[in-house]
């Protein structure tokens, strides 16, 4: 009976481990919010997040300050993930640091050039006021794979030659793959555009890798 007993025992901690491991390939260590949705509108599910990720490119970014001015900034970024935790660093065209960025689930620091450390709870928030203009790190995270964020619902369309991401939309941005790496058997992005209506904002990311 004991033995029967333990090997019962075996068998259950091999399902918890597997059940497990599962849940986490497919969360990545992020709790998805109650209404996360299963599959995308395309039917494609939720690709999971890796731990750990980097992503170097170029950004153009062209937006409306608060006096109604238009504005463009442009140079080098650095954007590194290491599960939750997320650090973006802006550099301009000479290499010179324009800000850093760091996101964690506890809330987001910004570190300018000559001016103290800022903080806040939402660092999407705390760039707008500090540069004129936000980027939505923790979405990038996902969208970079490319994927959809598991925390809000969204729309995708997808190429039907290559069956490769072409549009996603979710919380308030459009997402346009505009090009992926030759090889058509990787989803290697090459190409990003990023906009959203309100706050007016256009971003364009080439990813260099």
């Amino acid at each position: 009976m004991t033995e029967r007993f333990e090997a019962t025992r075996r068998i259950l901690r091999r399902v918890a481990a597997g059940a497990l491991l599962a849940a986490l390939a497919a969360c990545a260590g992020l709790k998805p919010a109650p209404n996360a949705p299963a599959a995308n509108s395309a039917g494609m599910q939720t690709n999971a997040l890796q731990t750990n990720a980097s992503y170097h490119g170029r950004f153009a970014v062209r937006y409306t300050d608060s006096n109604g001015v238009q504005r463009n900034a442009y140079g080098n970024f650095d954007l590194q993930q290491q599960g939750e935790n997320a650090t973006l660093q802006l550099l301009n065209p000479l290499g010179q640091t324009m800000a850093r960025v760091v996101a964690s689930p506890s809330g987001a620091t910004l570190e300018l050039p000559d001016r103290p450390t800022q903080t806040a709870p939402d660092v999407q928030g705390l760039m707008q006021r500090a540069l004129g203009f936000p980027l939505p790190i923790d979405g990038l995270r996902y969208w970079l794979k490319p994927a959809i964020s598991p925390d809000s619902p969204a729309r995708t369309q997808t190429d039907p030659a290559t069956g490769r991401m072409r549009q996603i939309e979710q919380d308030g941005w459009t997402i346009d793959y505009v090009a992926y790496a030759d090889d058509a058997q990787t989803a290697l992005i090459k190409r990003v555009n990023l906009s959203r209506a309100d706050p007016a904002l256009d971003v364009k990311l080439v990813l260099d890798r």
